[in-house]
């Protein structure tokens, strides 16, 4: 199971580049907001697609996305990543869970929705918010906060969130499908935490898929072709095959 490496070298990003010409990083000089947008291989200005929004993990910033969308889909989705609203040092931020910062937050990913479908043909029903650890339990927040703007959340390795009352509208927010992992030696994430979350989300009735990798707190490639596949059937509508975690299995192996 190919491990991800987030910060490339310098030749891996000219490379990059060069396959992947279609990924650019742009900064909005009106709203003075950085962002990174991906447009699809042989982009069809008559179909509606998907829109992925990505939040990256701490350390890290928008360029986060142009690592992994190529191991999600190259061809699937439109996708766009804000930048994180707390820095961390030079080219380092991260997303902070104070209240204050998570409006900032979500104004940051409205702007950034808005910016994708003034360039490109969104499904506005298909947009799905997901994130890497911090990223992951920001997109969690969000999303569960404002379930009507997502048709589903994706969590690599976030815990999700606790004492901002992310659950206080729960008749709508049961409606949106979660997608979440862990890795079996994981320490920003430990198995525990994904075990408690798991229990938590069951008794509020959410509908959530937890898988469980052979890895630590890194980004496997296996868990961005999930991802693909799990936002996929979201769309189409079709049967979910792959194999969930329950409760009582994630506990039976902690």
């Amino acid at each position: 199971m190919n491990r991800i490496q987030l910060w490339p070298t310098t030749e891996q990003r000219t490379s990059f580049a060069t396959q992947v010409h279609q990924a650019v990083t742009q900064q909005d000089q009106r709203q003075a907001m950085n962002y990174s947008l991906f447009a699809p291989l042989h982009y069809e200005p008559n179909y509606a697609y998907p829109l992925l929004v990505w939040l990256h993990g701490p350390g890290s910033d928008e360029r986060q996305m142009q690592r992994v969308m190529p191991l999600i889909s190259m061809r699937n989705y439109v996708a766009v990543a804000p930048r994180g609203t707390e820095r961390l040092g030079e080219g380092s931020f991260d997303w902070s869970q104070s209240e204050t910062q998570l409006s900032i937050a979500e104004q940051s990913v409205y702007d950034c929705i808005g910016l994708a479908q003034e360039k490109f043909k969104i499904a506005s029903d298909r947009i799905f918010l997901a994130g890497y650890q911090s990223g992951g339990t920001a997109a969690l927040q969000m999303a569960l906060t404002h379930p009507e703007m997502f048709c589903g959340a994706l969590a690599i390795g976030g815990a999700v969130p606790r004492g901002l009352c992310s659950l206080a509208d729960l008749n709508r927010a049961r409606k949106l499908p979660l997608f979440m992992t862990v890795g079996e030696d994981a320490t920003s994430y430990r198995v525990e935490q994904a075990c408690d979350d798991l229990r938590l989300l069951h008794t509020a009735g959410m509908t959530v898929a937890l898988r469980q990798y052979p890895c630590g707190d890194e980004i496997v490639s296996r868990m961005l072709s999930d991802m693909d596949r799990w936002m996929m059937e979201q769309v189409t509508g079709a049967p979910q095959n792959e194999e969930e975690l329950t409760y009582q299995q994630l506990k039976n192996w902690n």
